[in-house]
């Protein structure tokens, strides 16, 4: 018996070319509008938080030492050192937020990320600077600037730079001092000249951190790495779930396919993506380890640590990312997108310190998952994992948005799956009007 050689019903239908639909302008409005959108938020929101640090800065954390134990100059109430801490703490100017503090103070401060740098005025500072205006007087009064590269390359530079700006305003006038005494009358102009000027200004790492940190920004990345995994994971996971229960195309290349339709509630679906989540995270969060730490040689201590919280963090994203997807639906990624990414990169205060960022993002960082989870990487990587250098806040932030996240999502979906939103198989549709 010959075989049936009637073409497909398929084959014999009109298809559409591409030529006529381009001139259809509703084809083209949906994606000009979000495309536009996108352009001009992005723009907007990632420039924004960059584009004037110096201008947007704002009490900035600084420490100022006054270890100063010398007798006050002929003629005053107090040594230098006081002079110098009352003059720079007085500023009105709003840039840094100084804060007087005890050597050891201002050691643990910079050791848990709560300033950063300091100024630091040394016990024989109005002793060196009395002895210049006497003969042969060859030693300089130094004043020592720490650094905390810990809090970031641009965060500790902004410090570094108003301290040494505050040293060097410190020393012209103790300069007028010094050139006011009666014991310099009779100086000559080289001496003079070292007077008018008489500070040393010396540069001092307050808090180290190891060669293979990124300069500081090691923390940064890292967070951005989990945050990338959980919310590329999350989609991936949603997408693959979507395809293999029927309800999504499975097409590769030319390749197209259908499976056939799984009858499952969103409950059930969602349930069923964010348990394969908290699964795949395992493997996700070890690889994100074994590729930073064991083959790029990442500084790293605390490993049972920064891994258990690496999963955590990128477990909330990832469960986030489900709940958005099963709320919004087609736009969920969109949404997930700016909830995790967008709204996040410019509001972590890893890169440009949040006082050096205008308002809204100062804003956004009280809620905003990767502000919260890099303050944790950043305690574990730089500050010997101290809760007080905010891993605590962090742990709770996690813990805060995971359940959010279960509560948000399983509403949504109960929501729908009452109200009998069942998710159809996609059927052909007349070409757009």
């Amino acid at each position: 018996m010959a075989a049936d050689s009637t073409p497909p019903a398929d084959d014999t239908r009109v298809r559409a070319r591409a030529a006529a639909l381009v001139r259809r302008p509703k084809l083209w409005l949906v994606p000009t509008v979000l495309c536009g959108l996108l352009a001009f938020l992005l723009s907007l929101l990632y420039m924004g938080g960059i584009v004037n640090p110096n201008g947007e800065l704002h009490h900035l954390p600084i420490g100022i030492v006054n270890a100063d134990q010398g007798r006050p100059l002929p003629g005053q109430t107090t040594n230098l050192g006081t002079q110098v801490t009352r003059s720079i703490t007085a500023d009105t100017s709003g840039k840094a937020d100084w804060q007087p503090l005890t050597r050891a103070q201002a050691q643990d401060r910079l050791a848990s990320g709560k300033i950063y740098g300091a100024l630091v005025v040394p016990a024989d500072f109005t002793t060196t600077a009395a002895a210049l205006t006497t003969a042969n007087a060859t030693t300089r009064p130094t004043l020592t600037v720490l650094t905390n590269p810990g809090m970031g390359s641009l965060g500790s530079s902004l410090a570094s730079r108003i301290t040494q700006q505050a040293a060097q305003q410190a020393s012209l006038a103790i300069g007028t001092q010094l050139m006011d005494s009666p014991a310099t009358a009779g100086a000559d102009a080289t001496t003079r000249l070292v007077l008018a000027d008489p500070v040393a200004v010396a540069t001092q790492v307050g808090h180290p951190i190891g060669d293979h940190s990124g300069l500081g920004l090691s923390a940064f990345y890292y967070t951005l790495l989990l945050v990338l995994a959980g919310f590329l994971g999350g989609n991936v996971i949603s997408n693959g779930v979507d395809t293999a229960l029927g309800y999504a195309d499975n097409e590769i290349g030319p390749w197209h396919a259908r499976r056939p339709t799984v009858p499952i509630s969103r409950t059930q679906t969602l349930l069923l993506k964010m348990v394969m989540t908290a699964g795949i995270t395992v493997l996700t969060t070890t690889l994100v380890m074994i590729a930073t730490v064991g083959m790029l040689g990442m500084d790293a201590s605390h490993l049972p640590l920064l891994w258990i919280y690496s999963y955590c963090a990128s477990l909330a994203v990832g469960l986030g990312v489900q709940a958005i997807n099963a709320a919004f639906g087609g736009i969920g990624q969109l949404v997930s997108m700016f909830v995790f990414i967008v709204l996040g990169l410019p509001s972590s205060g890893s890169t440009v310190p949040l006082e050096a960022v205008p308002g809204f993002y100062r804003f956004l960082s009280l809620f905003e998952p990767m502000r919260q989870l890099s303050v944790g990487v950043r305690a574990i990587l730089f500050f010997d994992a101290r809760a007080d250098a905010g891993l605590t806040r962090s742990w709770i932030m996690i813990a805060v948005g995971a359940a959010l996240a279960l509560l948000f999502g399983l509403a949504m979906t109960r929501y729908y799956d009452r109200k009998r939103l069942d998710r159809l198989t996609p059927q052909p549709s007349r070409l757009i009007a």
